[in-house]
């Protein structure tokens, strides 16, 4: 067994997609021509979009994402080199900000944004043994 893609359902794959590359430098992989489903480039693991829509088309009944609720609970975690900078051109990209970056015990730097949708986005330094 192996993790194939991350899926999350979002109102708008176009602007999320749109979003992601602004705020996180992430490169699109694949937006299929439905405007429906999208893959960022993230390395081995895709993380992917799709439309809402696409939950009902297969039979399933979700909680939407929404930047009035509180997150679901799950987060997404990108690494970087440079926490602090992308927490700042996540913001000005128009991420809301739930932490700013902290150095954590184990040596890691450490911040947390809301995306367009609501959701939580980890903003962190790789962890070093």
């Amino acid at each position: 067994m192996r993790l194939g893609y991350t899926l999350i359902y979002v109102p708008d794959v176009t602007a999320t997609v749109a979003f992601y590359e602004s705020a996180f430098g992430l490169r699109r992989r694949f937006v299929h021509e439905s405007g429906l489903y999208a893959e960022m480039e993230t390395g081995e693991t895709a993380l992917s979009f799709a439309g809402e829509t696409m939950a009902q088309m297969n039979g399933l009944a979700i909680r939407p994402n929404n930047l009035r609720d509180l997150p679901a609970g799950i987060e997404i975690c990108l690494v970087t080199d440079s926490p602090e900078d992308a927490y700042e051109r996540a913001l000005g990209a128009g991420a809301l900000a739930v932490k700013a970056v902290e150095a954590k015990p184990w040596g890691q730097q450490v911040g947390y944004v809301r995306d367009l949708n609501g959701c939580l986005v980890e903003i962190c330094s790789p962890v070093h043994p």
